[in-house]
């Protein structure tokens, strides 16, 4: 299954992904690679837990995406006095 397809999917704790928060979401991911680096979680079950990784990883980008969208940088005039505010991406 690819990560679009399980993104929405609700977890073993029956948590859909596109519910949590962030912190919630990494703190989740971190520990299916931990389970998964460990290696004595059964091969299925390790297929389904790096599927929920997969959309935990999606939800954790987006989120991030969103965040820095918001951010803005101070504007200055040519004096270096401050004037307002600007997208991150659109500075001089």
């Amino acid at each position: 299954m690819e990560a679009g397809a399980a993104k929405g999917k609700a977890g073993a704790k029956g948590v859909d992904v596109n519910t949590l928060s962030f912190e919630r979401a990494l703190e989740e991911l971190e520990a299916i690679v931990s389970s998964l680096e460990a290696g004595n979680v059964p091969l299925e079950q390790s297929i389904a837990i790096y599927e929920r990784g997969e959309a935990l990883k999606a939800r954790c980008e987006a989120l991030l995406k969103a965040a820095e969208a918001r951010v803005e940088t101070i504007t200055r005039d040519a004096d270096g006095a401050p004037i307002g505010t600007a997208p991150l991406d659109q500075r001089d």
